[in-house]
C-alpha cells in the first residue's frame, strides 16, 4: 500500500497588511485568537492563492496576525485558533498569530519618564525608568543617572511658612467680620436716632402772654431744647412710666388762662 501527500499552496500572491480586520473580501477573525490587551494594535497581513479546489471555487487565502509581545522573543512563536486545530475552519481561509517582540514599536523618549529623588546634603538625583508595561524594542536607551545641586528647606522654615499663612487668612477674616458687625451696628444707631427725633420733637408755640390786667399766679419754668442724650432718656422714661415727654412743665396743677399770639 502506498502512500502519498500532496502540497497545498496557501498564499502565493500578498494582498496587502492593515489594522482592519477585512481586506479585500477576506475576513482575519479577531475572535479566534485571544484578545489583545496590549495599546498596540494587530498587523494583520493578508495572502491568496490561486489555486482553485473543489471545496474552494475562489482559492484559498490566508491571514497572518502579526501581534506585540516584548515577553517574546524576536524570532517569536507563531500558533493556531484553539477552535480549529489545524488552522482552518472551512478549509478554504487559513490564520495564524505570530506574537514576537520585533512586532512592537521602536522605543522612543515618550517610553520613559524621569524619578527625581529627595534633596539630600545638596544633592539631588534622578533616575530614568521605562513606562509599564514596557511595549517597545531596541530604539532609544535609557539616559544615565544624573546628580545636580540643591537647595534643602528646613523643617522650621516650612513650618514658619505655613504657620504665617494661616494667621494672615485668620487676620483677613477677622478684620472682615468685625466690619461688617460694625456696619450694622452703625444702622442701627442710625434708625434708632431717626425714631427719636420724630417722637420727641413737638411744635413750639409761636408766643404766649397774658391778658391785660393779669397776673401770672404760677412760675412757669421752660426747658432748654433737649439734647441727643436728653432724648435718649426721654425715650427710656417713656416706655418705664409711660408718660409722654413735655417741653414746658408748671408749678401748678393747673394755669389760669394761656393766650396763644
Amino acid at each position: 500500500m502506498a502512500i502519498s501527500s500532496q502540497s497545498i499552496s496557501l498564499a502565493d500572491a500578498f494582498i496587502g497588511a492593515t489594522v482592519d480586520s477585512v481586506l479585500d473580501g477576506v475576513n482575519a477573525k479577531p475572535d479566534l485568537f485571544p484578545e489583545n490587551s496590549k495599546d498596540v494594535p494587530d498587523i494583520n497581513f493578508f495572502y491568496r492563492s490561486t489555486q482553485v479546489t473543489a471545496s474552494c471555487d475562489q482559492g484559498r487565502s490566508s491571514v497572518i496576525t502579526v501581534r506585540c509581545n516584548p515577553e517574546k522573543s524576536e524570532r517569536g512563536a507563531l500558533s493556531v485558533p484553539s477552535s480549529c486545530p489545524a488552522g482552518t475552519c472551512n478549509g478554504c481561509t487559513f490564520h495564524f498569530l505570530w506574537e514576537s517582540a520585533s512586532a512592537c514599536p521602536r522605543c522612543a523618549e515618550d517610553d520613559y519618564h524621569r524619578i527625581e529623588g529627595a534633596c539630600k546634603r545638596g544633592v539631588q538625583e534622578t533616575l530614568f525608568v521605562w513606562n509599564e508595561p514596557k511595549l517597545c524594542t531596541k530604539g532609544v536607551s535609557l539616559p544615565p543617572r544624573r546628580s545636580s545641586g540643591c537647595e534643602a528647606i528646613a523643617l522650621w522654615l516650612k513650618v514658619g511658612v505655613g504657620g504665617g499663612a494661616f494667621v494672615a487668612v485668620l487676620l483677613i477674616s477677622l478684620t472682615c467680620y468685625f466690619w461688617k458687625k460694625n456696619k450694622r451696628l452703625e444702622y442701627k444707631y442710625s434708625r434708632l436716632v431717626m425714631s427719636a427725633n420724630k417722637e420727641c420733637e413737638l411744635p413750639a408755640a409761636d408766643s404766649c402772654a397774658l391778658a391785660e390786667g393779669e397776673e401770672p399766679d404760677d412760675d412757669v419754668v421752660y426747658t432748654k431744647k433737649p439734647t441727643l442724650l436728653g432724648k435718649l432718656r426721654a425715650i427710656a422714661n417713656k416706655h418705664e412710666s409711660g408718660e409722654s415727654c413735655e417741653s414746658v412743665q408748671l408749678n401748678s396743677s393747673q394755669c389760669d388762662r394761656w393766650v396763644l399770639g
